[in-house]
């Protein structure tokens, strides 16, 4: 590809833009050229917080027209994740989509859609395949640390409050789909990039203990995939507890639990689990997240013209997923997959 920097309009100057941004601008490859929100004085502020010498918008007509933006970097509230990424493909903009990208099954099947037909590079933000934990669990597994793996479980449970600054969004139904939409997905998500395989049947059960969601917010499945595995994942936002993503792995000669190791095959005559130090999945500030790499990740595959790994036709399944999980549990009943 030719050495002209690729331009970066993010639209949605709110927090989790400020994480993004950074991670554009230390690319070398690209150039944030613009930056639009509802708010015109929100874009403006964003963008002197941030040292940016770019125009601020406030219609998105005017973003998906400017010749100069390659890329558009779509970080507003959920509801609209769909809507705007589809006209930024249609657009032939390159699409950077926070999750989830999408609140319903027409919708995700219409992005999946939308971006196949123009023929653009989508990353969906399941930034966690990012993070070093996982990055090194995928690593273990895919090097026979633990033999056939058989068994595996990824949960999500944060607390959420009304204390937090985007609560009339995240409790409500309409902006915030359901617990596993809103943030039980990234569990999802790294459960199936784990395992690297498809479930074909979810089974799964949910309560609303406080009441503070519009939604069950409480959520547990249990899942067979394609290839034998069998499988747990949860989201829990009622939960009084510091954030964690609990992973476990188990396989026919050893486990992984978080970020400790039993592997007799690694390490011969071990009697007791042996850890890794490295970044782990315990945090919500999105500062600690690894924006870095998955921006790196999507800069190279637009200069190299091959597919992210997380892209929207693979974050499709994803999303089917946790439509699935809502589905089972509110017919009370498995539900098999694809949907489709």
């Amino acid at each position: 590809m030719e050495n002209k920097k690729l331009g970066i309009a993010i639209h949605g100057a709110g927090w989790v833009a400020g994480a993004h941004a950074i991670a554009w601008m230390k690319n070398p490859h690209v150039e944030v050229v613009s930056i639009s929100d509802i708010d015109l004085d929100r874009a403006k502020r964003f963008a002197e917080a941030n040292g940016l010498q770019c125009p601020a918008r406030v219609r998105y007509d005017e973003v998906l027209a400017d010749d100069r933006v390659d890329v558009v970097d779509i970080t507003g509230p959920s509801h609209v994740h769909a809507e705007q990424a589809i006209a930024a493909a249609e657009a032939g903009k390159h699409v950077l989509v926070e999750k989830p990208m999408a609140l319903t099954m027409d919708e995700n099947r219409a992005l999946r859609d939308a971006v196949a037909r123009a023929g653009v590079k989508s990353v969906t933000s399941f930034v966690c395949r990012f993070n070093e934990q996982v990055v090194t669990l995928k690593s273990l597994l895919q090097s026979g640390a633990v033999g056939d793996l058989f068994y595996a479980e990824v949960d999500y449970w944060h607390g959420i409050k009304p204390t937090h600054h985007a609560w009339q969004l995240y409790s409500r139904k309409k902006t915030g789909g359901s617990a596993m939409l809103l943030a039980g997905c990234h569990a999802v998500d790294t459960l199936r990039w784990l395992v690297g395989d498809e479930v074909e049947e979810v089974t799964a059960y949910a309560n609303n203990r406080k009441g503070l969601f519009e939604y069950d917010a409480n959520v547990v499945a249990v899942l067979k995939f394609r290839g034998g595995v069998v499988a747990k994942t949860s989201v829990l936002l009622d939960c009084e507890m510091p954030y964690a993503m609990n992973v476990d792995l188990t396989g026919t000669e050893g486990t992984l639990r978080d970020n400790r190791v039993y592997s007799p095959r690694l390490f011969p005559g071990q009697t007791g689990w042996a850890t890794f130090p490295t970044v782990m999945l315990d945090s919500g500030d999105v500062m600690h997240h690894g924006f870095g790499r998955e921006i790196d990740h999507f800069v190279e595959c637009i200069r190299e013209n091959r597919e992210p790994h997380c892209n929207v036709a693979d974050a499709f399944r994803t999303h089917e997923l946790c439509f699935a999980i809502d589905r089972s549990v509110e017919q009370g009943v498995p539900v098999r997959l694809p949907l489709e």
